[in-house]
């Protein structure tokens, strides 16, 4: 919970100066540790792409939303709207072109401190390209199928889930809370920052909606710092979410691409109430298509009524919840991690 405007504050970290600290970060931290293949978040390429070259050894891409273009789709990342494959595909390369210009000098700052020559940021993704440099999506294909026109080595793997830190044992309280009655409702809006006096809204309208809804509920806290104190709700921190939806009915969430994962995997259907920016509504509009999301808000005009009315449809209709019992049975075939360490290895191997 913040008095900083959550889209100040991204914009910040966007801009090439909030990248070329977060590259020098990176830099300054994998300065003394060997590596022999670099796995680069989007955050991370500006100053990855240079280190992997300025130590001669291989990298690959990981990404967890669509990015690439493609004509089904415009980047996950400016929404889930269509425009037909020309636009689509005009709309990936314009973001494309867009980035290499904004963070042209932000690149080039890295380069000249590893000493590598100058060459601008649209021949280096030209090389990457035409290299066929590896691209991981640690998505299902059965969630959002890797579209027909990507490159080779632009792949989409299946997910990443998150182990259990060693030891971990659930809160006392959260055991108990569980135990008390029917299993509850899920809540969370994940990492999205927001203002206080929208926290303190949301942390007074969501037990309302889940007593209309005759239902418990578990609140994450999360960034938004959501408080309830309530008989029927128990507010959270962080909990792997792998032990924790095994034991709620339905998940509400913003649609971050973890959540959303998480969600599916646990075969639970949820209710989405995504942000209009970023990949959340393309991972919302997703859920819809499945079948798995009863509704689909928005957190602006978001009621005590109009949340009940969503989760009393999440829990009471059977097909959300059949259709994703059946996402959930494709994801536990699937070995994302496996794929992915098979592509690292062959990196490697390739080196040697």
């Amino acid at each position: 919970m913040s008095d900083v405007d959550p889209r100040k504050a991204a914009m910040k970290l966007l801009s090439p100066g909030g990248m070329r600290e977060t590259g020098d970060t990176l830099l300054a931290a994998l300065h003394d540790e060997p590596a022999d293949v670099l796995l680069l978040s989007p955050f991370a390429e500006l100053a990855g792409h240079p280190l992997a070259q300025a130590r001669g050894i291989s990298s690959a891409g990981v990404r967890m939303q669509p990015l690439s273009t493609t004509a089904q789709h415009p980047p996950a990342i400016l929404g889930p709207w269509s425009a037909g494959a020309l636009l689509n595909r005009a709309a990936g390369r314009f973001a494309t072109a867009a980035l290499d210009r904004m963070y042209a000098g932000t690149v080039r700052s890295f380069r000249d401190k590893l000493g590598l020559p100058k060459v601008s940021a649209r021949r280096l993704r030209r090389r990457r390209t035409e290299a066929g440099w590896p691209i991981l999506y640690g998505y299902s294909p059965s969630v959002s199928p890797r579209p027909a026109d990507w490159r080779p080595g632009i792949d989409v793997v299946g997910y990443w889930w998150p182990p259990r830190p060693d030891g971990w044992q659930p809160p006392p309280e959260v055991v108990s809370f569980l135990a008390a009655g029917e299993p509850p409702v899920f809540l969370s809006f994940g990492s999205l920052v927001m203002a206080k006096v929208e926290s303190a809204r949301l942390s007074a309208l969501v037990p309302e909606a889940l007593r209309k809804a005759g239902v418990r509920g578990i609140v994450q806290a999360g960034w938004a710092g959501l408080s309830v104190e309530s008989d029927d709700v128990l507010t959270i921190g962080d909990l792997p979410h792998d032990w924790l939806f095994e034991r709620v009915a339905a998940v509400v969430h913003a649609c971050g691409a973890g959540t959303t994962g998480a969600g599916l995997r646990a075969g639970l259907p949820a209710v989405a109430i995504p942000e209009p920016t970023g990949d959340q509504p393309f991972w919302a509009r997703r859920l819809a298509h499945l079948g798995v999301s009863a509704a689909t808000l928005s957190r602006r005009k978001l009621t005590a009524d109009g949340l009940a009315a969503a989760i009393g449809t999440a829990l009471t209709e059977p097909a959300h919840r059949d259709n994703a019992k059946q996402v959930a049975a494709t994801l536990a075939a699937e070995d994302g991690a496996g794929r992915a360490v098979a592509t690292v290895e062959r990196l490697a191997a390739a080196q040697l």
